[in-house]
């Protein structure tokens, strides 16, 4: 199928990529890739771990496809990492506030040594052939994704463990799923990471048939035209966008800048928001709510006198106020130091 992104000459181009392989090297490989991201002015997260690569990052389009030339071809990698599943997508504005390169045990959080894509996986099920998947009353659809982001939107008939952390899908697959029963599972997440790693630990668990979505929703919302699409609402991603909708297009929703929760419409028009200190889902934490009240302050402040509240600016803004702070604090020392020292000696 072909892509529905929109032609739009946006300044930013975003990557997002994630590739199980054998990847025991990556400490040593660390270093120079941040340089480069660094070079570039590419900014997001990009994780690596023994066992592959995840993460999104935003640049501009030369940058971003020098750093695809480097991950696939010129680089430390090698070709480990062909067929690496990447999505890209354009944004008005940078989406991410700084860039970092992160080590980490996994490049996706599920704590079952048991569940190794680069080993045994479950079926990739192209964009394409989805609907007529899911439609099949003998097969079971589960959402693999957090409670929030299924909050904003997710396909019809879909189950929802109603998970805060990944780690909690084992326990959901314990008590909910059956190898007995459900012949065949089918599941999906945002750009299909979490799910082939899940249909990885099913597996293991006994059960026969397992379909995963290739590419994830975001590759579902990029080239499956609207009219034929059997996702509700818009998609949720980890960046200062929020949210897509078909053809990867920013969408509606907002974040709670007190619990960090993605907001709807009919939440935003719900009593207990208040732009940047409260929404329906914190309205009874005091302590954040007075946190995100001061923030919020703070970024009226800024904006009238013209200064910078977020991105680059508000970065350097708060690096030169903590180093005002910390050179106040040690002159207060130093001033109490020689206090002591003077009535010391009285």
């Amino acid at each position: 199928m072909t892509s529905n992104l929109p032609q739009d000459d946006l300044p930013y181009k975003v990557m997002a990529i994630y590739k199980f392989a054998d990847l025991p090297d990556v400490e040593a490989i660390q270093p120079a890739l941040a340089q480069l991201c660094a070079g570039g002015e590419i900014k997001g997260t990009l994780i690596l771990a023994p066992e592959g690569i995840n993460g999104t990052v935003a640049g501009t389009p030369a940058a971003i496809d020098a750093l695809a030339e480097w991950l696939f071809e010129t680089g430390a990698f090698g070709d480990r990492l062909a067929g690496a599943e990447v999505k890209y997508s354009a944004a008005s504005e940078m989406p991410f506030l700084r860039m970092k390169v992160r080590l980490k045990p996994e490049i996706v959080t599920l704590r079952a040594p048991e569940a190794n894509p680069a080993k045994t996986v479950g079926t990739y099920v192209e964009p394409a052939d989805w609907n007529g998947l899911i439609e099949r009353n003998d097969v079971v659809l589960v959402d693999t994704r957090n409670d929030y982001e299924v909050g904003l939107g997710t396909f019809s008939r879909a189950l929802d463990p109603k998970t805060q952390t990944f780690t909690e899908f084992k326990d959901y697959v314990e008590t909910h799923l059956d190898p007995a029963r459900d012949k065949k599972v089918a599941m999906f997440c945002t750009g299909g990471i979490r799910c082939e790693k899940a249909s990885s630990y099913l597996l293991s668990r006994g059960f026969e048939e397992v379909f995963h979505l290739k590419g994830g929703i975001l590759k579902y919302l990029e080239v499956v035209p609207e009219a034929e699409s059997r996702f509700a609402g818009e998609c949720f991603v980890f960046d200062e966008r929020v949210a897509v909708g078909h053809g990867l297009v920013e969408g509606d929703a907002t974040l709670c800048r007190a619990c960090r929760h993605p907001l709807t419409a009919t939440d935003r028009a719900d009593p207990a928001y208040h732009e940047g200190v409260s929404c329906p889902y914190c309205a009874h934490d005091e302590a954040k709510h007075a946190a995100a009240q001061e923030r919020q302050k703070q970024m009226e402040l800024a904006e009238k006198r013209g200064g910078a509240h977020l991105g680059d600016g508000a970065a350097v803004a708060a690096a030169d106020a903590r180093a005002r702070k910390r050179a106040e604090a040690e002159a207060s020392r130093a001033r109490n130091a020689a206090a002591a020292a003077k009535a010391a000696k009285r």
